[in-house]
């Protein structure tokens, strides 16, 4: 009897162990950080196929999203299927496409010339047209391009994505190791 009793106490702490973590990690993963594994050019050279991210799903539950900051979102067109990209143009803005470069008017401004520093001097921004794009965004709207803008299918060719669909920010780039990464929430202004 007491072999028994033994397995039934040790059978009830592992239990207690497996429920204890469940309560701790499930919360974690699906209310605040979700793993994201890229795939495809589009983000590139910020973003490479196969790199492992750990998404901040809480932050925008406070704030808007901030231009400059890569998002993870829901597809429009497709919600089954998530989508990585910069965002650029806010709610309110202009955002204008001409001669490989890219205007933003925010709330009605002038446009001013967005200097992505993120980018190489050699990349160039194509519009719908190719070279010409001209897009006023409304409320909770968000105009999103990869950083790789010659094999990127973003707000260019599905438009502006709403903020319901965002998933969240990229928080951390944990693979591959040499590239480790934590990313801060500091915006871009023109």
């Amino acid at each position: 009897m007491s072999y028994l009793k033994t397995a039934l106490l040790f059978f009830w702490e592992v239990m207690k162990v497996a429920l204890l973590s469940l309560a701790i990690i499930l919360p974690i993963r699906y209310f605040l950080v979700q793993p994201f594994y890229v795939k495809g050019a589009s983000m590139e050279p910020t973003f490479l196929d196969h790199d492992y991210l750990l998404i901040d799903e809480i932050s925008y539950r406070w704030r808007e999203p901030h231009r400059g900051e890569v998002i993870v979102f829901r597809y429009p067109r497709d919600p089954k299927q998530y989508f990585i990209k910069r965002v650029i143009g806010l709610p309110g803005d202009r955002v204008v496409v001409r001669d490989g470069e890219v205007w933003l008017g925010e709330n009605g401004s002038e446009l001013k010339l967005y200097k992505e520093s993120y980018l190489g001097e050699w990349v160039r921004t194509q519009g719908q047209t190719p070279s010409y794009l001209d897009a006023v965004l409304g409320e909770q709207q968000y105009y999103v391009m990869g950083d790789n803008r010659s094999a990127s299918m973003d707000s260019r060719s599905f438009g502006p994505i709403i903020k319901r669909e965002i998933i969240g920010r990229i928080w951390i780039r944990g693979w591959p190791f040499d590239r480790w990464t934590v990313f801060n929430t500091n915006s871009i202004t023109i």
